[in-house]
């Protein structure tokens, strides 16, 4: 597997790749006539140290063991948002969200203000009524959305390796993605969600589809005839020392060489998943199954970044699965983390396995400060071929 071209894309797209949520508690600009503003800000830093552990020379794995420390953001970058909304009248109310992501490492290569990046993930607006909510702009995706929303380290840090280029790369360390469900990539989208009903809550939205067929070396004119499909149930219900959280995804979409309609990729994956808390316990578990659709960064990325995850030598779409496994407890300000999650890409003649075990500390001084030490293992195996990664990593996170 040649890996030189999608390793230096993947380095790029890490300048601009976040992933975020609203915090907890907002600071109110403006309130007025129905009309109110409100922003929200998440600042994290971390110093790292990892250790790059490789048994031989084979692509995609290869370099020297190696140990690095790094000071930077973790698994969320740094963002401020803002929130808008206006009660129109007794049956619509209007709103929108912007949030803008800002890388605060430049790469340890090349230490120069051009690494530093600026995104926008999120720039849409809302209607909402008695009959559910329109989302028109950019916004997270569907498929693999909880899974992602409800990991227990979201704002930890998670997995790097040299392999796919995160120990040196100038964005944010991956988390559990490639190692439990695939980023949800924000993309264009018209989306609906319904009213909750007996628990019950449906998204579902047309997404602007990708050239997944640029993966083949002779397609020359990828179409679309069709947008991306995506959406996703969601049920909660919650009691007095506790709650389950429970979800089903899907992502569906084909392009084809309107030159050669042979040369035709069907991308579509299922993503699932349960959270159950009870007192200080919380438990989740979480997977996908997906073909065509890649391992880390779904079908539109991964194929831009030129990664060879999503059809194999003979035009064939790529199976992948994954799985999240974890636990934690909080008691007081302290709460503990155990996880587990690993995908697999289903290539010819060795499967590419990508796995993470990560334990984590936080704790919680107030709604706006918590601290947090982390270790996790990463490893990378292909046939032969291994990469272990060891990383330490202390961080301070405030939000607004």
């Amino acid at each position: 597997m040649k890996s030189a071209q999608w390793l230096r894309g993947l380095l790029a797209v890490l300048v601009v790749l976040a992933l975020s949520v609203p915090a907890s508690a907002a600071v109110t600009l403006m309130e007025k006539d129905g009309m109110s503003v409100t922003t929200d800000a998440f600042f994290n830093t971390f110093y790292v140290y990892s250790s790059s552990d490789k048994n031989q020379e084979m692509e995609p794995i290869s370099g020297p063991d190696r140990d690095q420390s790094r000071v930077k953001m973790g698994f969320l970058p740094n963002y401020i948002g803002f929130n808008f909304s206006k009660q129109v009248d007794d049956s619509m109310k209007v709103g929108g969200r912007s949030s803008f992501w800002v890388t605060i490492n430049d790469s340890d290569k090349d230490q120069t203000p051009t690494q530093t990046g600026i995104d926008v993930r999120q720039f849409y607006g809302t209607v909402d009524g008695k009959w559910g909510q329109l989302l028109v702009g950019k916004d997270f995706g569907l498929f693999c959305r909880s899974n992602i929303f409800l990991d227990e380290i979201l704002q930890g840090y998670g997995n790097v390796s040299d392999t796919l280029g995160l120990i040196d790369g100038p964005g944010v360390s991956f988390g559990d993605i490639g190692t439990g469900y695939i980023y949800p990539f924000p993309n264009a989208q018209i989306t609906y969600r319904s009213p909750v009903m007996a628990g019950f809550r449906l998204a579902i939205g047309v997404f602007d589809p990708s050239h997944t067929t640029d993966s083949f070396d002779n397609a020359v004119a990828p179409e679309e005839d069709a947008p991306q499909f995506q959406g996703e149930l969601t049920y909660m219900y919650n009691w007095d020392k506790g709650g389950i959280t429970a979800w089903a995804g899907f992502l569906q979409q084909t392009s084809e060489d309107a030159d050669n309609s042979d040369l035709e990729i069907d991308s579509e994956g299922v993503s699932y998943g349960i959270q159950a808390k009870f007192a200080g316990l919380a438990l989740h578990a979480s997977g996908f199954d997906a073909s065509g659709v890649g391992l880390l960064l779904g079908p539109g990325v991964d194929t831009a970044l030129g990664l060879p995850f999503i059809v194999d030598a003979d035009g064939d779409e790529i199976d992948s699965n994954g799985y999240l496994l974890q636990a934690s407890y909080t008691f007081g300000p302290h709460k503990l983390i155990a996880s587990y999650g690993e995908n697999e890409l289903d290539l010819d003649p060795d499967e590419l396995t990508n796995e993470t075990v990560t334990g984590a500390y936080f704790y919680t001084f107030n709604d706006n400060l918590k601290v947090v030490a982390e270790y996790n293992v990463n490893t990378i195996e292909q046939g032969d071929a291994e990469e272990e990664t060891d990383t330490i990593a202390l961080g301070a996170i405030i939000s607004f």
